[in-house]
């Protein structure tokens, strides 16, 4: 437990951080929403010019655990505030369902090296696994997460060998392509929608019609609040595994591999064998969350899942920091909500988003939160 000063500082910057966020996703007018941003940035600027931001760094990283659940407790917080408002609700269960596949993707890129552009792909896989199980058969909606996983890592078991084979800009090339040819696939097979996809029907869990709204407490909320309980808590799941996988050996392994292959062969390291480890571990992850997504949708088509995703999903870990759990899932929110927000200025939108994100890569090339160097011991502790 961290004492009672830091006690006081994490909780005033946990209060702080969701507060700022839950005033950002309640603004409407142009004039709030900017300002808002401007202040954020202000703010960020801020911190990073007079260092305040690494120590601020080293404090949550000196108490952890309790920022983990200081992090839950805030997110909860945000769900009660917003919770009959459909579309704020579908936000948040969005930036919880991306940051899950973006963690796979960190598994495969920021652990053992493993570039895949086809992360959307696999995305897609999860989400068709789900609608055709829960069109087709009897099979309750919370045993397709899983199969979503399996069938997205044993497809991604056929671009083994081709990865595995090449390296850099080639390896690139061959996730690519998978990328252009699942969707052609997808629009051509009729027996899987075609160009028109797929619907799915409601999910249901223990007698519980997740299309349907619910009370609780005497208070009516939008059915998204179950979506995105069920989306915390696959998250929190994903953000155990992968940080167990980092701190253990076989993070250790993986990050012997991406930072120098033949000094980690040199030492015994089965290079092949990391990398097949962690391409498999991210495209199960990944296909989780593609059928939660296709869950939360109740619709889906190849358009949901095409190579412009892909990109997304590696642009949020790239800015969040290779490699940093935290980072993917605040550049996630930051990637998910900023889009959203700038609607109100219609077709300038996107220049504006893209000038932020040039500014974080000149002002900040190592990401919002970036990873800090592995230092290994006894216990496997980074």
């Amino acid at each position: 437990m961290p004492n009672s000063r830091d006690f006081l500082r994490c909780s005033a910057l946990a209060a702080l951080l969701f507060t700022y966020i839950g005033f950002l996703l309640g603004a409407e007018e142009e004039l709030s929403i900017a300002a808002y941003l401007l202040c954020g940035a202000g703010v960020v600027i801020a911190l990073v010019l007079f260092d305040v931001f690494s120590a601020i760094e080293r404090l949550v990283q000196a108490n952890e655990t309790f920022w983990q659940v200081l992090m839950l407790a805030g997110t909860l917080a945000l769900i009660a505030v917003f919770h009959q408002d459909h579309y704020t609700l579908f936000l948040i269960g969005t930036i919880f369902i991306y940051s899950v596949a973006v963690l796979g993707i960190n598994v495969q890129l920021g652990y053992a090296g493993v570039i895949n552009f086809s992360g959307a792909s696999f995305f897609g896989i999860g989400g068709y696994t789900a609608a055709v199980f829960l069109q087709n058969t009897s099979i309750p909606g919370s045993l397709t997460l899983p199969l979503g996983g399996l069938f997205a890592a044993v497809i991604g078991s056929l671009l083994l060998l081709p990865v595995l084979r090449t390296s850099g800009h080639y390896s690139a090339l061959v996730t690519m392509a998978f990328a252009l040819l699942m969707k052609v696939f997808l629009e051509v097979s009729e027996w899987l929608g075609g160009p028109q996809g797929l619907s799915l029907p409601p999910l249901e869990f223990m007698g519980i019609n997740f299309a349907e709204d619910i009370v609780i407490m005497g208070k009516e909320c939008s059915f998204y609040v179950k979506y995105d309980m069920v989306c915390l808590a696959l998250l929190v799941l994903a953000f155990v595994f992968v940080r167990r996988v980092e701190r253990s050996w076989m993070g250790l392994a993986m990050d012997a591999v991406r930072i120098d292959e033949t000094a980690a062969a040199c030492f015994g390291v089965n290079v092949t064998r990391w990398k097949i480890t962690a391409f498999t571990m991210g495209n199960f992850v990944i296909g989780m969350a593609g059928a939660l997504y296709a869950m939360m949708l109740s619709y889906i088509n190849p358009s949901n899942f095409t190579f412009s995703d892909s990109l997304l999903f590696l642009s949020i870990l790239l800015l969040g920091g290779i490699g940093s759990i935290w980072g993917v899932i605040a550049a996630t929110a930051f990637m998910v909500v900023i889009p959203e927000k700038f609607q109100v200025v219609q077709e300038y939108r996107y220049l504006i988003y893209s000038a932020m994100v040039l500014a974080m890569i000149l002002f900040r090339p190592s990401g919002l939160l970036p990873r800090k160097p592995r230092s290994y011991a006894m216990g496997g502790r980074s």
